[in-house]
């Protein structure tokens, strides 16, 4: 079971000179415009309640004004909450004292900003050793790491320039490098690509997501943008007006949007692009384990499912596609005869990781739905037209399965 690392219960955020005074009316559903309105006080945050997990990449995000980056702001409290409950580790951040607060600050979460936050006064490594600078680590020990990281995020060479002298990707890069340096377990990350040109943004995400397999930290990333989401998230949360409107993993938030906000939202994201294998395929038509050509074409005759064909997997996993027509002319031969890869169709396989736009070519030009096969030759599922068809809403897909005979369009 994964390991919940940050549970936030029943937090609200109004700003204003006296709070408590309007959280009943926070709490009875009054919207944020009409408690503006009559009271002076902004609701920032309404009743979030979250869970984040050890090792994974949590994305927060919604529109300017929803609340997003307050929310990530309570983590470390750099704001304090109104009402609710922060624990990080089962650690009530909100009974940490002073002392306390600044320690946890140090150790245990690293920020990294949208505008970079990068001292123009310091060098390169300067930056990057700034929190170990902090916490007292001797100075051969901090160059020493922050020459590691800022070889890690492709910046060796860098070390004695100055922020002015980098463009905003190396200067993002750089404030990456220096929260990664502390070893902080959290790592924060406020709208941390957008300020940046969309072709080095994409190449700042692959840089997270490459990162994250190595390092398995826990991240909390914040956007307004849906494609960033759904590229990094584990899980995603949906904030509007403060408030929580739908929390799941990303294929969730795609094909089941929760509100009409989420829909519109969704809308136009090209779900080739979004989605993997593995969020649509189907269970496998017909599994073939048998020794013999006869056995394996009683077993197929026997399949609960309507199909003529079958995946044959042996000892060493999966095999190759095998038709009823096939078994049938090599059992008038010899039913006795071993099953084996010569009676196998020659159909390319896919792995569950890839998505859907890298395996369209491959899955429109195939008879027969693609096996999917993982890492270890295990057969998981079986990916068609018309799977495909329905997820992405695309009529050229459905009138190709119009001339696929019915055998295979399931």
């Amino acid at each position: 079971m994964v390991e919940t690392l940050i549970k936030i219960e029943g937090l609200s955020k109004v700003f204003g000179d006296s709070p408590e005074t309007v959280m009943d009316r926070v709490h009875a559903g009054e919207s944020k415009d009409d408690i503006l309105a009559s009271t002076g006080h902004a609701v920032g945050l309404r009743d979030i309640n979250l869970t984040i997990r050890k090792g994974e990449i949590f994305v927060i995000m919604g529109l300017s004004g929803s609340g997003k980056s307050t929310l990530i702001r309570h983590f470390n409290r750099l704001i304090d909450p109104t009402e609710g409950t922060i624990e990080v580790e089962g650690t009530d951040v909100m009974e940490l004292s002073a002392k306390q607060l600044e320690q946890f600050r140090r150790h245990k979460m690293s920020m990294v900003f949208q505008r970079f936050g990068l001292m123009p006064h310091r060098t390169v490594i300067e930056n990057v050793a700034y929190g170990l600078t902090v916490q007292g680590v001797d100075k051969d020990t901090r160059t020493a790491k922050a020459k590691d990281w800022l070889e890690t995020v492709g910046l060796a060479g860098y070390e004695d320039q100055y922020p002015a002298q980098l463009s905003g990707g190396q200067q993002q890069r750089v404030g990456l490098a220096r929260a990664l340096c502390t070893d902080a377990e959290i790592l924060l990350m406020d709208e941390a690509f957008s300020a940046l040109d969309p072709l080095i943004r994409s190449e700042m995400q692959d840089q997270l997501i490459e990162l994250q397999e190595r390092l398995h930290k826990t991240i909390i990333f914040i956007t307004h943008d849906l494609d960033e989401a759904l590229r990094l998230g584990d899980r995603i949360a949906i904030l509007k007006d403060g408030e929580l409107v739908q929390e799941g993993v990303p294929e969730d938030i795609l094909l089941n949007p929760a509100t009409d906000y989420v829909e519109a939202f969704v809308k136009d994201v090209n779900r080739a692009r979004a989605l993997t294998v593995e969020t649509v395929m189907k269970p496998p038509a017909c599994r073939i384990t048998a020794a013999t050509i006869g056995e394996a074409l009683e077993q197929m005759k026997k399949s609960s499912v309507d199909q003529e064909y079958g995946y044959y997997i042996n000892d060493d996993g999966y095999q190759g596609v095998v038709l009823q027509e096939t078994l049938e002319n090599a059992a008038k031969e010899d039913a006795s005869n071993a099953m084996c890869e010569k009676v196998c169709e020659d159909i390319p396989s896919i792995s569950p990781d890839s998505l859907l736009e890298e395996v369209l070519p491959e899955t429109l030009d195939t008879e027969y739905p693609l096996p999917v096969v993982d890492e270890d030759g295990e057969l998981q599922g079986q990916l068609s037209r018309t799977s495909l068809a329905e997820v992405l809403g695309d009529s050229s897909a459905n009138d190709d399965d119009a001339n696929v005979p019915n055998k295979i369009a399931s």
